[in-house]
């Protein structure tokens, strides 16, 4: 007896109304990349961890040990060529959550600091209110940086004692206060963590500051909160006879950045010095994350990403680092806030068992904009013109489907706002020096007599020691237009033009815009 289509997927209903594997399969069935399957999306974000702090993509000149990451890495997709936006926090996480080049805001430069104006606008499509229409639930733990107010109209609250019962003295808000524009405006259900590292002593939930705590322990109670909420979905699932409800877990982690302030149980556990010992208890919050989704059997349904928002910093005191074998980024060119790729070449992967090959490395060139497009691939939606202009979907690369490359190019900036485009192997540098803290930096290099910009050919120069601009000119008027291009259409895939937010100079040093600082991050 024939079965057509529609009695199969009739059938297949029936079952599935438990969950479990019918499920999947009617999904499966119902066609598309995915089938209109729902993963579950956990997406950690390190904060300022090297390139060659992972120690499965630096195995020569790296001695840090990663045995989670390593696992993880093991078992999906390793993505060597993966990118920031940006070389510094702050525009990263728009990025990241907007799919948008973070230069097309008022932040031309540096980062935010707090009781900042959100950069996030209120009425732009954000990942997790993406999700959300597709019935997701989602959490933001860990560190914001993208901006909110402190609502003071009520009057001052007051601090709550400590566990002696004492006043604590902290700078900043008291323990009560609102926060106006935070996560929980911005599409996440619900929010744990902090602003940034210079205010890690504030810990807030959904839009309260609820404690001041020490920054030691910031890095421990986000790995909680981040296991409990895992715990509290699949919970929430099982109450509901659906297992299918799924969730978006955004954890952007507060280490390694400083304060570099690992436990007494990582301390010295690395054998080189404090930032490693960091890392290593960065590597253990992952394999928490990972070990709660194998309790909760949620590991089969979940698609996780791991990566960083930029370069290692120099606080992790690189030198004395490579003085004991250790290179933060490995073979490559800078740091956190250099326009070089150790600035934004970033550790990047995906695991989606039943879905992403194990053990397979990805040479697309990526950028961490592309989580929007990615998930609206996955889900079978498409973005609206005005969403997500600078994200590109890498699900055909996760799937072994990419026949050719995915993006056009990429876009990068330094934390001073300075230019860099990437396409296919060549490299373009829209200034003569570091654009950010390594020597020379532009003055250095301009007083030098060296060019205004760079051009590299990252295939043959991972390095970016020769500078071919005066030798491929037609290559370096190529980019430039390219460049100009995105900014002038306000995006730089497919679509109608859209607008910036502020006029965008490819060239100029950008002004220190209010709200921000432009020294560290």
């Amino acid at each position: 007896m024939r079965t057509n289509r529609r009695d199969m997927l009739k059938a297949l209903a029936g079952l599935a109304a438990g969950g479990g594997w019918a499920a999947r399969l009617l999904a499966q069935a119902a066609g598309g990349d995915t089938g209109g399957e729902r993963p579950n999306i956990v997406f950690i974000i390190a904060d300022d961890l090297g390139y060659g702090d992972v120690h499965c993509l630096n195995p020569k000149r790296g001695k840090i040990p990663t045995p989670c990451i390593d696992k993880l890495a093991g078992q999906g997709m390793t993505f060597i060529d993966a990118h920031s936006a940006s070389a510094v926090c702050t525009p990263t996480r728009y990025g990241v959550l907007t799919g948008r080049y973070p230069w097309r805001t008022r932040l031309q430069g540096g980062v935010l600091t707090g009781d900042a104006e959100p950069l996030i606008a209120a009425d732009r499509l954000t990942v997790p209110a993406l999700l959300k229409k597709s019935g997701y639930h989602s959490a933001c733990v860990g560190k914001w940086h993208l901006g909110f107010r402190y609502d003071r109209s009520g009057g001052a609250a007051k601090d709550a004692p400590d566990a002696g019962g004492k006043k604590k003295k902290v700078a900043g808000p008291p323990v009560g206060t609102k926060i106006i524009g935070g996560p929980t405006t911005r599409g996440f259900d619900t929010f744990f963590g902090f602003h940034h590292a210079r205010d890690m002593h504030q810990l807030y939930r959904d839009d309260r500051l609820i404690e001041h705590i020490e920054p030691i322990e910031m890095l421990p109670r986000l790995t909680r909160r981040a296991v409990e909420y895992i715990g509290e979905r699949a919970g929430a699932a099982k109450r509901t006879g659906n297992d299918r409800t799924p969730f978006f877990l955004y954890l952007p982690l507060s280490a390694p950045h400083t304060p570099i302030v690992p436990t007494e149980e990582w301390k010295g556990k690395s054998g080189l010095n404090e930032y490693a010992d960091f890392v290593m208890q960065v590597d253990a919050t992952v394999g928490a994350v990972l070990g709660e989704l194998d309790r909760q059997a949620l590991t089969d349904s979940t698609l996780v990403i791991f990566t960083s928002d930029n370069g290692c910093s120099p606080a992790a005191k690189i030198e004395a680092l490579q003085a004991k074998g250790h290179y933060p980024s490995a073979d490559l060119r800078g740091h956190k806030a250099d326009i070089w790729d150790g600035g934004h070449r970033i550790p990047f992967f995906a695991r989606w068992l039943g879905r992403i090959k194990p053990g397979t490395t990805s040479k697309q060139i990526i950028c961490l904009n592309d989580l929007m497009a990615t998930c609206a691939d996955v889900l079978g939606d498409k973005l609206p013109a005005d969403a997500g202009e600078d994200s590109v979907s890498i699900l055909p690369a996760l799937l072994g489907r990419d026949n050719g490359p995915l993006r056009e190019a990429v876009v990068h900036a330094s934390i001073s706002g300075r230019f860099a485009i990437r396409q296919a192997n060549w490299k373009l540098e829209l200034c003569p020096g570091s654009g950010g803290w390594s020597s020379p930096k532009d003055d250095q290099a301009r007083a030098k007599g060296s060019p205004e910009c760079q051009l590299y050919d990252i295939q043959t120069d991972l390095g970016e020691q020769k500078n071919l601009q005066a030798e491929q000119p037609e290559v370096v008027q190529k980019l430039t237009r390219l460049l100009e291009k995105y900014v002038a259409d306000g995006r730089s895939t497919p679509g109608p033009a859209q607008k910036n937010d502020v006029p965008v100079d490819i060239w100029k040093k950008p002004k220190p815009a209010a709200g921000r600082k432009a020294k560290r991050s």
